[in-house]
């Protein structure tokens, strides 16, 4: 079952700056260790749903940063290469990515069977949020951003996993929110645990929405 989870951004920055930002992120990520779960597995968006070993190797030097994670050939996706930065030595058991792509009902299914390895599960999940903003955003400005964001954060500060669930696919492409299909693992993960949830941050310093929260 589902023990506790973090979710964190994803973005590279979190790793060398943003330092309020990275407070927060660090006391998730204690939060949930400090749930003592048996299982410990890191959540991302990437090109395709793939799992990997704990041990396995990122690098944050595509995107101009000499930093990373693990030894060995780096493999890992973005959003994974981060979480494994987040936990700061600590290997996890497992790595699982999921394609940005997938309908919600993979995503939340494929949640289902990661609170299912064994015992007590604790999830580090990175998910940003909309990159439409602002007009200076990676994204196309966008009107709907801001409230598609504004459901995103009151679904992790409530830990409602039906909100994250019902997030629409469509419109979250459509605002550049690459965490969508991440955020609905985690609803697959958390239904039926009845997790208190915590907003412990929310800002969009470049025009794309970054939240930590935590469920325990």
């Amino acid at each position: 079952m589902l023990a506790a989870a973090a979710v964190c951004p994803q973005t590279p920055l979190i790793v060398t700056g943003l330092p309020r930002l990275r407070a927060a992120c660090d006391a998730a990520v204690q939060g949930v260790l400090a749930a003592r779960p048996d299982v410990l597995i890191v959540v991302g968006g990437a090109a395709a749903t793939e799992a990997y070993a704990g041990g396995a190797a990122g690098s944050l030097r595509p995107w101009g940063l000499d930093a990373g994670a693990g030894t060995g050939e780096p493999v890992l996706p973005l959003s994974l290469t981060v979480g494994r930065c987040l936990l700061d030595g600590r290997v996890p058991d497992a790595c699982q990515a999921v394609d940005l792509d997938a309908a919600p009902a993979e995503c939340l299914a494929l949640g289902e069977k990661l609170a299912a390895t064994g015992g007590r599960v604790g999830l580090l999940v990175l998910a940003d949020g909309s990159a439409c903003l602002t007009p200076k955003a990676p994204g196309k400005y966008d009107e709907a951003a801001g409230p598609f964001d504004d459901r995103v954060a009151q679904a992790l500060d409530a830990a409602d996993p039906a909100a994250l669930a019902a997030l629409d696919p469509v419109e979250a492409d459509r605002l550049w929110a690459t965490g969508r299909a991440a955020l609905q693992v985690l609803a697959g993960a958390a239904a039926g645990a009845a997790p208190r949830g915590r907003l412990l941050a929310r800002t969009a310093p470049y025009g794309v929405g970054y939240f930590t929260a935590l469920w325990d």
